[in-house]
Formats: C-alpha cells, sequence, structure tokens
C-alpha cells in the first residue's frame, strides 16, 4: 500500500427520516440529554434529526482533516499519471484567478 496526502469529499444529502433504515443507539447522561434536547429545540429539529446532522458533520470534517491516506499501487499509479500529464489551458481557472478576492477589496 502506498500513502496519499489528500482527500476529496463527495457532498452526501441528508437522508429523510422515511428513508432511514439503520438503527443507531447511545447512552447518554441526563445534563447531556438536557442540552442536546435544548439545542434540538432551538434548531427546530427533532432529537434524533439534530444528533445525526451533528454526527454526520462531525464524522465528515475527522475525515477532511486527514492528512494520511492508504491508497493501493494502482491508485498510486493513476494518481501520479494524472500529476504528470501536460497542463492544459483553462479559461476558466485563468478567469478566476484574474479576479480581486473579496479580503483585498479596497486596497
Amino acid at each position: 500500500m502506498r500513502r496519499l496526502l489528500f482527500y476529496r469529499s463527495s457532498s452526501v444529502t441528508s437522508a429523510t427520516a422515511s428513508s432511514r433504515s439503520v438503527r443507531l443507539g447511545l447512552r447518554a447522561t441526563p445534563e447531556q440529554e438536557t442540552l442536546l434536547r435544548r439545542a434540538a429545540e432551538v434548531a427546530q429539529k427533532s432529537l434524533t434529526d439534530f444528533i445525526l446532522d451533528a454526527a454526520y458533520q462531525a464524522a465528515e470534517q475527522t475525515l477532511l482533516d486527514q492528512r494520511l491516506f492508504m491508497v493501493s499501487g494502482s491508485q498510486y499509479q493513476a494518481l501520479l499519471a494524472m500529476l504528470d500529464r501536460p497542463e492544459s489551458d483553462n479559461p476558466g481557472l485563468a478567469d478566476l484567478f484574474s479576479l480581486q478576492p473579496v479580503w483585498a477589496a479596497g486596497k
């Protein structure tokens, strides 16, 4: 296995309650439950939706924060081949880089 230092996330939308088929269980202290219920109420979500959304976001962020990934030899070779390809014109990217960043406005 080769080590690879990047990650590309695909955006996944939250499943609707009717499409959920896996049951998860957890135990919490009374204080944790109270806090979670209050936060869910403020967010105008059910307790389940609030916990699932928060856990999902935390899991996604944890994976995005990874710096080291194990890939097969063929995946590593495919990446190297992409990196070794000659650059090509990309007018859209050139246009993007020609714009002044928002934080530099007024300078």
